[in-house]
């Protein structure tokens, strides 16, 4: 069954850097990580509003983004799995994470982004939205979504309305049907550190209608209100526990939007959650790798070409940009274009972490490239229409998909040569 789910909470730019390790830094007892691979996602909410997206329900995600590149990324990034966007942030930096493995073992995490961005009052879209919803899911990563009074407000009548909770979050709003904290949560919350204990004063103290604390391979205990505490089991699973939450409080929202009771919810969010551990996790990919390919000028490379990038290569495993020579600009832009040469815009794009090769060509069309390369995806921006293409047809030909991904507004080259030329005649 498709569902209208809203997600309200922070959205976190995740980043996986993968290789291999067979030794160690002559100075320090430190692995040294070769061969590495870096990919992206949308983390937090994001993820939470990804997951139901592939699901196939109807997502919609308020949250707060920074107008940095990593909110440009992040709005490309859910563009692209099919996640509607309402921006009500202001200002700030954009959250990363970044995990450093090697051989599948993570060896750190480094954060970035220590200035949130502020929270504006929903708007009518978001009202909207949150009446119209058949479930509401929070999750909350503590960067102040949540804890917005607007945003507060807006929630209070919202039903059924699932709260996954985080340490450094606000409390859940009361009446909520179902809480989703994990046991460290749920202790760090009551001072409870038995399961049951902890759940139950969730209960008394939130005015939830159930709480479910998640306790890793053990399972989940559910409390429901004058209920005695149930034990659901899980399947235990060996994988990247990474996401295992947002699996869980996203699979019982959707469950809840079906009208299953908290119970059932909760057994079908656990199982949700071991498979997808089992899966791999968040970081998880497909087997087998997956060539993207986009193509363009990129003549004085600007924010909206990297969102684009990197949106493009959040679709496989491999981005490959097919690149106008300059022979081929000057026919489609005029005598003026391109600014810079060939072998310059090249290496620009070879330095962006999220391009795997460029290769030039002197056609009008990357139509001849495409052949050669027969790629698994063929990415452009959203002001194309994927059908209109030129190039579509020769690529489902080859047995490959179309897909388009958020096109920046108010950036690009033209208008960046025109504000220069503009400035320089002042």
């Amino acid at each position: 069954m498709t569902a209208r789910i809203v997600v309200v909470g922070d959205v976190l730019l995740d980043r996986d850097v993968d290789g291999h390790s067979e030794r160690l830094c002559p100075d320090a007892p430190a692995p040294v990580v070769e061969g590495t691979v870096t990919r992206e996602r949308a983390g937090g909410a994001g993820l939470a509003a990804t997951l139901l997206a592939g699901d196939g329900h109807a997502v919609t995600l308020v949250t707060a983004l920074a107008p940095d590149a990593g909110g440009l990324t992040l709005a490309a990034l859910l563009a692209a799995r099919g996640v509607a966007v309402i921006d009500i942030g202001d200002g700030g930096a954009t959250g990363e994470k970044v995990r450093i493995r090697a051989d599948g073992r993570v060896l750190a995490r480094v954060d970035r982004g220590d200035r949130p961005p502020a929270v504006r009052a929903p708007d009518e879209e978001a009202l909207r939205a949150l009446g119209e919803a058949d479930a509401v899911l929070v999750s909350d990563y503590g960067r102040g979504v949540a804890a917005a009074p607007e945003v507060r407000s807006a929630l209070a009548g919202a039903w059924p309305l699932v709260w996954d909770p985080h340490p450094r979050g606000a409390p859940p709003v009361p009446g909520a049907a179902l809480l989703t904290p994990n046991l460290a949560e749920a202790t760090g919350m009551t001072g409870a550190d038995e399961p049951a204990v902890a759940a139950r004063r969730l209960l008394a103290e939130s005015g939830a209608a159930a709480v479910a604390v998640t306790v890793g391979p053990v399972g989940v205990v559910l409390v429901d209100d004058g209920a005695a505490p149930v034990h659901v089991p899980v399947t235990p699973a060996s994988g990247d526990p990474c996401g295992a939450g947002d699996r869980f409080a996203s699979a019982a929202a959707a469950a809840m939007a079906a009208g299953l009771p908290a119970g059932e919810a909760v057994r079908a969010a656990a199982g949700a959650a071991s498979r997808f551990v089992a899966a791999g996790g968040a970081g998880r990919r497909p087997a087998g790798a997956r060539t993207v390919a986009t193509g363009g000028c990129f003549d004085l490379i600007h924010a909206g070409h990297v969102a684009t990038l990197h949106a493009a290569r959040a679709l496989g495993d491999r981005l490959v940009v097919l690149l106008n020579s300059d022979a081929s600009v000057r026919r489609l832009k005029g005598p003026g274009r391109p600014v810079m040469h060939q072998d310059e815009r090249a290496a620009m794009l070879r330095a962006l972490r999220c391009v795997d090769e460029v290769v030039l060509f002197d056609e009008d069309t990357p139509e001849a490239a495409l052949a050669r390369l027969a790629p698994d995806v063929w990415v452009k921006g959203a002001d194309y229409a994927a059908d209109e293409l030129p190039e579509a047809a020769l690529v489902r030909a080859l047995g490959g998909e179309v897909a388009t991904v958020p096109y920046v507004a108010g950036r690009s080259t033209t208008r960046l040569i025109e504000e220069v030329a503009a400035r320089a005649g002042r």
